[in-house]
């Protein structure tokens, strides 16, 4: 546990733990958490690109927002290369699976646009080659600032390190479609101290990214939720009995749990344009549970601080483990405490006949639930595979108390906007 005074309100905050307890909680396949099946005959947005991590555009307060009735989408995107003797295999044919796993390299912002919440077209790059410090560009949050068309796009800057960093440029629209414009000018803003959070030198498998800047409905201040994992040389971390819960006899021999240190981080602005940032420590940790808590962010309903995260398989704890997909927590204020939702954190994974065929969710204030395609079986035994890279069918889910029931399935890629600004 983790204790901070925070000096702009002078309210004390400790880590909220997902323990090991919670995580023996996790049932797969469970029709209320579980996410329905994904056909194999799924459509592609766009041929020449793989798309994964999808961030619309919103206001500070999470709602997703559309411009002149034009809703807009940004994503992780890299080309797909189906001519490139790299990816050609020994039989001469195109090995898109090794291409897909090649995409993190190689990532860049886009954005898209529709007049319809989906059927997306393809706008292109926010940034020109060159704008952006580092070779990666990975997510996080374009957020609409004004009815100038002001974006502040936050985003993770990647190799060398990992910076938290944004960037402002303005969205044009016309009766045809829509641009972005500007978006020159990167500002970092902060990197992991090795204090709070885990740097590189101490953990080389470290996660620091992701940022979700909010304006906090209580308080209103300007705050950003980012992935992260405690700081501390790789394998230094004690599991003790609070990190444990209370779990049956047999359960408590943790294994190599101690490599397991992920967190959901939390900073406050300094300034109300969000240029100065004071990181705090987490809100939540996983230490003995989880190695990954990527893209955290909130839905706010209730007076409740709904708080989500996405995870894998591969990343859970020895003893314990859970499927990919969507995991939640609960707090009556900011700083918690936070409690898992439906009793183990699990919100919405995927079935264990395809374990893989979608990931990184984002939960929106109106229950729907965006996510990408990334492999679905084509035949019984599961050895067959198709490689997505393009929109998931969206989720409706529903939030009540400590509970979360998927109620409904949506079209592919269907990201209606909360409410339309009109451009001065």
């Amino acid at each position: 546990m983790q204790s901070n005074t925070d000096k702009f309100g002078k309210t004390p905050h400790q880590s909220s733990l997902w323990t090991r307890a919670d995580a023996l909680k996790v049932r797969a396949d469970d029709p209320t958490t579980t996410q329905p099946l994904v056909s194999a005959d799924f459509p592609v947005l766009n041929n020449e690109v793989f798309i994964w991590d999808t961030m619309p555009l919103r206001d500070l307060d999470g709602n997703v927002t559309s411009v002149d009735g034009w809703s807009v989408i940004f994503t992780l995107t890299a080309d797909r290369h189906p001519n490139d003797p790299e990816y050609i295999d020994e039989n001469g044919n195109y090995d898109i699976t090794r291409d897909w796993n090649d995409r993190h390299g190689r990532a860049k912002m886009y954005y898209w646009f529709s007049r319809t919440g989906k059927d997306w077209k393809l706008g292109g790059r926010v940034m020109a080659e060159g704008v952006s410090p580092t070779a990666r560009e990975w997510a996080g949050t374009p957020i609409l600032l004004n009815d100038q068309g002001e974006v502040d796009l936050y985003y993770t800057a990647v190799t060398p390190g990992a910076t938290i960093v944004k960037v402002r440029g303005r969205v044009v629209t016309t009766e045809h479609g829509v641009s972005m414009v500007g978006f020159e000018k990167v500002k970092p803003l902060f990197e992991a101290d090795g204090k709070m959070y885990q740097t590189e030198a101490q953990n080389a498998f470290w996660g620091f990214r992701d940022p979700w800047p909010f304006r906090d409905p209580k308080d209103g201040k300007l705050y950003m939720l980012f992935e992260g994992n405690v700081a501390g040389e790789r394998g230094s971390h004690k599991v003790g009995e609070a990190e444990i819960g209370d779990v049956p006899p047999g359960y408590e021999n943790v294994g190599n749990s101690r490599f397991q240190t992920a967190c959901v981080g939390i900073a406050v602005a300094r300034d109300a344009d969000g240029d100065d940032w004071e990181m705090l420590p987490p809100l939540l940790t996983a230490v003995g549970v989880n190695d990954q808590t990527e893209r955290p962010h909130f839905v706010f309903q209730d007076g409740k601080y709904y708080l989500f995260t996405i995870s894998h398989t591969f990343t859970y704890a020895d003893g314990v483990t859970g499927p990919d997909g969507v995991y939640g927590f609960v707090a009556d204020s900011l700083f918690g405490p936070y409690v898992p939702l439906n009793g183990s954190g699990l919100v919405l994974g995927n079935p264990s006949s395809q374990p893989f065929q979608t990931y990184s969710h984002y939960v929106m204030p109106n229950g729907l639930v965006t996510s990408f395609i990334d492999s679905v079986p084509t035949d019984a035994t599961g050895t067959q595979i198709r490689i997505g890279g393009t929109e998931a069918p969206t989720v409706g889910m529903k939030i009540k108390g400590q509970q979360t029931f998927v109620v409904a399935e949506y079209d592919y890629g269907y990201i209606p906007p909360m409410l339309d600004v009109t451009l001065k």
